[in-house]
């Protein structure tokens, strides 16, 4: 077993046959905003709440589209992904698993459609959950045969993921949005101005207010209310970014209020707008 150095964190690992894994403690100075492609299945388990994790497929989905983060969450090997959190510490637990050594579990053929890569963020496994922690708890504590039982638990996690990747299917998405719809509306939600109404997305959809809220919720698993606002603060961040003022970014964003804008700011980042915009300037 080895510790490996972070900038403001460590790491214990545990490599086995299959892959490896990890005890990661990590500390962060402000938000995450991080692109990368994983070499291998990373499975996570968060120790510690992780405000606003929230994750974005940019070569399958819309770049304006992220998706929250749950506590236990799949980045699925080859597949570059975005992730953006408000979090400033983090414990977990991290399971990786080599693709050619778990081919005998994962279908070689297994296409990621759209269900599959959302439902990758948020696993909804309490089997790998305990799997996941059974594997700390071995690895913080080695007992007899450790090698062994922490291979086997992993082997096991890859079945269970497998089977767990294959039964989210395009089904679950049954009187959801189709694609052409959802981009439609990521698209209007990066434009920098005043949040649209749910009537002018409706209309956008061609759909009533019912069936729009209705199928987003299917599609995206949330609300579109959350989704706006969410997005509406993505356009503030770019703005600030942008030297644009407080004043400015409120009025633009159809904010009542610099007030409202700057309580709102803080309560979806933990910061205030100026704090945001110093820091963006430091680094």
């Amino acid at each position: 077993m080895g510790q490996i150095a972070f900038t403001g964190g460590f790491a214990l690992e545990k490599p086995h046959a299959l892959g490896s894994v990890h005890l990661v403690q990590q500390a962060w100075d402000g938000p995450i905003d991080t692109l990368g492609v994983a070499d291998e299945h990373r499975i996570e388990l968060a120790l510690l709440p992780a405000r606003g994790a929230r994750a974005c497929f940019p070569e399958h989905w819309s770049a304006n589209r992220f998706e929250p983060i749950g506590q236990l969450f799949l980045l699925p090997a080859g597949h570059a992904v975005r992730a953006k959190s408000d979090c400033r510490r983090q414990s977990s637990i991290v399971c990786k698993l080599r693709p050619a050594a778990v081919s005998a579990w994962f279908d070689s053929d297994l296409e990621w459609t759209d269900p599959r890569l959302q439902g990758s963020l948020d696993l909804a496994s309490p089997i790998i959950r305990a799997l996941l922690l059974r594997l700390g708890d071995e690895v913080r504590q080695p007992g007899f045969a450790s090698d062994a039982l922490i291979e086997l638990i992993s082997a096991q996690v890859a079945i269970e993921l497998s089977r767990h990747c294959a039964g989210l299917t395009e089904c679950k998405t049954a009187g959801g949005l189709p694609p052409w719809r959802l981009k439609l509306l990521d698209e209007r939600l990066a434009e920098a101005m005043a949040a649209p109404t749910l009537p002018e997305l409706a209309a956008l959809c061609n759909l009533s207010v019912r069936q729009l809220t209705r199928a987003f919720r299917v599609s995206r698993g949330r609300s579109i209310g959350d989704y706006i606002a969410e997005r509406r603060i993505e356009n503030a961040k770019k703005l600030l970014a942008a030297e644009r003022s407080v004043k400015a970014v409120a009025h633009t964003l159809g904010f009542a209020t610099p007030s409202n804008f700057c309580t709102a700011f803080r309560r979806a980042t933990g910061e205030t707008p100026r704090q945001f915009r110093q820091r963006q300037r430091r680094t």
